[in-house]
């Protein structure tokens, strides 16, 4: 199956290096691609704002599953992803190839102090990238203004770290427009490329319990991850219809 369908929002059913092979081949022909990295959190609120999931299964052309439990509960509903694709491990892997090809990227959202750690290490370690901006998610501005702002640079590469949905209604907004460049919401990942946030090391990530890490390290975390027991029973909910 190339869709799964979980509580509404179709992921694409892809493994990393399938997305992988897309992205270059869109990135090539210079294709207004809009990516959504969606994790239970995202699938809830998507089914709170019927605006947002619009957003989700209508505007975007690729939704990856970023999250153990989207994978988990498409093996309860008896359809299975091919694997979790983090939208961090796609992140960092196109800001490689960005590096490696001198591709226009733009990165808006997180905190200034972390957008300018962000634009340190892009000069640091990612030579190749032409920056052509760099906003941190603190703005006064209507998306649209912000959109168009994005539009005169001429972007290759998009990355939104607003948080959801508002990262992912900025994107739709540039892939409406036809803006020839790849686009992906990437939640929290330029607090962790900056390394004010530290990513979960591998023990934890090949234990699916990454989720479990962020919340011990950082406790106020507490009240978004009520969400998880809610989504697991919505797909139980879910199973049972599908009988």
């Amino acid at each position: 199956m190339s869709k799964i369908n979980i509580l509404g929002v179709d992921f694409d059913n892809k493994s990393f290096k399938q997305f992988q092979n897309e992205f270059i081949g869109r990135i090539n022909m210079h294709q207004s691609t809009f990516t959504v990295t969606a994790n239970p959190e995202i699938v809830m609120a998507a089914n709170e704002n019927p605006e947002f999931m619009k957003i989700l299964n209508y505007d975007a052309d690729y939704i990856t599953p970023d999250g153990i439990g989207i994978v988990k509960a498409a093996q309860m509903l008896g359809t299975p992803l091919q694997e979790r694709v983090t939208g961090y491990d796609l992140f960092t892997w196109l800001m490689r190839v960005a590096s490696e090809r001198n591709l226009r990227v733009y990165l808006i959202g997180a905190k200034p102090q972390v957008i300018h750690a962000v634009q340190e290490k892009v000069a640091r370690e990612y030579s190749g990238i032409q920056l052509v901006g760099a906003k941190d998610g603190y703005f006064n501005e209507d998306l649209e203004i912000v959109a168009y702002q994005i539009e005169r640079t001429e972007p290759d590469l998009v990355f939104a770290a607003l948080g959801s949905p508002k990262q992912e209604q900025l994107l739709a907004l540039l892939r409406k427009n036809l803006l020839p460049a790849l686009m992906m919401g990437v939640g929290g990942s330029f607090d962790v490329f900056a390394g004010a946030v530290k990513r979960a090391p591998l023990f934890w990530q090949n234990a699916h319990l990454e989720w479990f890490y962020r919340l011990i390290t950082n406790p106020t975390r507490w009240k978004r991850m009520l969400v998880l027991p809610k989504f697991v029973v919505n797909v139980r909910e879910a199973k049972k219809e599908k009988k």
